[in-house]
């Protein structure tokens, strides 16, 4: 499985039906779960500079396929489209099937409040 089957089954779709979330979970395992889970919950939230996805501890800015966080810095191949972090994950899934939380405002300048 890779993340090209579960992408283009997306984008024909529209959804996450029960084949796509499974074809996602064998593809990335727990990472695949987390980012599923983060969709359903509406924390891929999309600003008008950038995408971020909000974890449990921190919130993490998606942008070209990569992310901010560690997991992603120091575990995961960036060439590699089957190994990304499960919010760059959420924010695939989120834009594929149109459930971005949008916002009208930069995030540069709320991330200054936060």
């Amino acid at each position: 499985m890779t993340a090209s089957e579960w992408q283009r089954a997306l984008d024909a779709t529209g959804e996450l039906d029960p084949s796509a979330t499974e074809r996602i979970i064998d593809t990335h395992g727990d990472r695949g779960v987390r980012a599923i889970e983060a969709v359903a919950e509406r924390r891929v939230k999309q600003y008008l500079d950038f995408t971020v996805v909000v974890g449990h501890t921190d919130e993490y800015v998606v942008e070209g396929g990569g992310c901010t966080c560690k997991d992603s810095a120091y575990n995961l191949d960036a060439g590699n489209d089957d190994e990304r972090c499960w919010h760059a994950l959420a924010a695939d899934i989120a834009r594929r099937i149109g459930a971005l939380d949008h916002h009208e405002m930069w995030y540069s300048e709320v991330r200054d409040f936060l």
